[in-house]
């Protein structure tokens, strides 16, 4: 072997991780496929052997060493093209190996191009690819700029390994508190959970596998330097951190944070939390866009309807109506009367504890109700005239100056 080609080799070896057994054979199936091309009249019976000591290449036809000056050019060439293409196999197994180990872990990379539906992050060895999909809405992407990135999937393809990444996937934010935390990379404090919408706000529940740890107190950091790294990396990204506890009631009033409990109803064969908060700890509850409860449920598992004191007191005045019924109704997730005027007959009747015909009567009363309001709004309008249209509307004739006159008014007469 020249020299040149061996130090090729080794440098192939030392900078593109291909092993040098996998070379040796990407040369051994090379030069086969030049003699079986070069020399198809002495069929197909050739083998190579190369010695690992002084890299020299011993070509066989028979098991016996065979020579040919005619072996010159093209078979050379036809040699460098497999010996090319097969360290090109062998170093995107390499790194197809590489990057699959990494899979649900987070890579730094630098911004290479940034395109209309993607980024493209250059990693040295190879590219990856952050789609538009995958992408925070409040990260901001220039080229040259060095990012972190969650490793979604690794794909193999005929231009080598696809690999996607994503800054919006929740386990994103659960990698960056492992990295970030030292209890959570020793395995004191476990992350159970993560409900994220990217961009926006996260909440991550928490336990402590030791009970004299504060699994809170550990995320959030001295003076919250932790989390504020965290939030930093999100480009401002809210995060609530939640303790997590088996008793689902206790969980979900934590996953409910800030908003403060009155009442929990719980259906747990469907997974359904009806919460009773105060009138003025409903926004709060709900939060933005309705923000703060979907979170919640994401992050439980459960379905969570929120309803204030005052929403709870609508349904109650339903007319006639069974207090059994109107259980049945909150229980089927009707919590007021807008969701009762919303409903078919047919769908009432689905709701367990209700028939056709209670669903026609619960029905019929919150019409009737409906109606009322109507009505009292309506009185409540005619009440706010102003004060000047009324005492025009009942001005005695007498007292109305005349229009139909053109003769000036008579002024009083001077003493």
């Amino acid at each position: 072997m020249s020299q040149e080609l061996l130090s090729s080799l080794e440098y192939i070896e030392k900078e593109k991780g291909v092993s040098r057994e996998v070379l040796f054979d990407a040369i051994r199936h090379a030069l086969i496929s030049a003699c079986r091309k070069s020399f198809p009249e002495y069929g197909e019976d050739f083998d190579v052997q190369i010695d690992p000591a002084t890299f020299r290449i011993q070509l066989l036809r028979d098991g016996k060493p065979f020579q040919d000056p005619h072996f010159g050019r093209i078979a050379a060439q036809t040699a460098k093209q497999v010996i090319i293409q097969k360290i090109r196999e062998a170093q995107r197994d390499s790194i197809f190996d590489e990057f699959t180990g990494k899979q649900g872990d987070i890579v730094n990379g630098t911004v290479h191009r940034v395109e209309q539906r993607a980024i493209i992050v250059d990693f040295g060895k190879t590219e990856g690819i952050l789609p538009a999909r995958e992408m925070s809405p409040v990260d901001q992407y220039r080229q040259g700029n060095v990012i972190r990135a969650y490793v979604v999937e690794v794909n193999r393809t005929a231009r080598g390994p696809e690999i996607i990444l994503s800054r919006s996937h929740p386990e994103f934010v659960k990698k960056l508190f492992e990295l970030e935390v030292p209890e959570i990379a020793d395995k004191l404090v476990l992350i159970k959970g993560v409900a994220r919408e990217a961009g926006s706000r996260s909440k991550v529940a928490v336990v402590s596998s030791d009970p004299k740890i504060d699994c809170v107190g550990s995320c959030v950091g001295v003076r919250g330097q932790r989390v504020k790294n965290i939030v930093r990396e999100l480009e401002g990204e809210k995060i609530d951190i939640v303790p997590y506890s088996e008793n689902i009631e206790e969980f979900i009033k934590s996953a409910m944070s800030p908003a403060e409990i009155l009442t929990m109803k719980m259906d747990p064969a469907r997974k359904i939390a009806d919460l009773l908060v105060k009138d003025d700890q409903l926004s709060l509850a709900i939060g933005k866009r309705g923000q703060n409860v979907r979170l919640a449920s994401k992050l439980v598992g459960w379905t969570i309807d929120v309803r204030s004191e005052g929403q709870r007191a609508a349904l109650d005045q339903l007319k006639g109506v069974d207090p059994a019924l109107i259980d049945a109704l909150k229980a089927g997730g009707i919590l007021s009367i807008k969701d009762v005027l919303k409903s078919s007959p047919e769908e009432l009747a689905h709701i367990p504890g209700l028939t056709a015909e209670t669903a026609k009567q619960i029905l019929q009363a919150a019409e009737g109700l409906k109606a009322e309001k109507a009505q009292a709004e309506a009185e409540k309008s005619a009440e706010e005239i102003p004060a000047e249209e009324k005492a025009e509307a009942v001005k005695p004739e007498a007292e109305k100056p005349s229009h139909s006159s053109s003769e000036p008014l008579a002024q009083p007469e001077k003493d």
